[in-house]
């Protein structure tokens, strides 16, 4: 069977939905938990529609929220795939929100989901490759290994057996902690 291949604009989702009060905290901002539960939903309908498979989340890499977002604006989530390894996708999503009265939009958040493609037994499936036509998919597509290959390097630099604590004492001494070890 011949290897398939897609464009990420094939399997591209946006999804707009209205914040109401009850998505809100008590600051009276919609909740960031809220926001998250949105963008696993938009990341899960684009690895889905790119893989025509059921798909897992398996990783989010790093969520930074920039601006809060309001009862009564639109909250925009645009996804597209930006990596695809054998059975695993990263999907990049975008978070807008506009003020309906003034039509100002500004940028809430971006975020990684690394999703993972099941078959109908629940076993991990091969996705259809990316056809990288721009230069602003080669570019997130090279981004995205570069993303994988630094979170591996993090993996190992503190793995318990390797982590040597007398190398991490003095960059402590600068931070918010006190050093109290107890003997065992």
């Amino acid at each position: 069977m011949e290897k398939e291949y897609k464009r990420s604009e094939d399997s591209q989702i946006t999804i707009t939905d209205l914040m109401l009060p009850s998505h809100s905290n008590f600051s009276g901002k919609i909740h960031g938990g809220h926001i998250l539960n949105l963008m696993d939903q938009v990341a899960f309908a684009c690895a889905s529609k790119h893989s025509r498979n059921y798909c897992v989340t398996a990783s989010v890499n790093k969520v930074d929220f920039l601006n809060s977002v309001e009862v009564g604006e639109l909250l925009t989530m645009k996804a597209s795939v930006n990596y695809t390894g054998r059975t695993s996708m990263e999907v990049g999503v975008r978070v807008e929100a506009e003020n309906i009265q003034s039509g100002y939009v500004k940028h809430c958040n971006s975020s990684y989901f690394t999703m993972v493609a099941k078959d109908a037994d629940g076993n991990n499936a091969e996705v259809p490759g990316l056809i990288l036509h721009s230069v602003d998919d080669i570019r997130r597509f090279s981004r995205s290994i570069k993303r994988k290959e630094q979170a591996k390097q993090r993996q190992n630099l503190f793995k318990d057996k390797d982590f040597v604590v007398e190398e991490y004492i003095e960059l402590l001494k600068s931070h918010n902690a006190k050093i109290d070890l107890q003997e065992s």
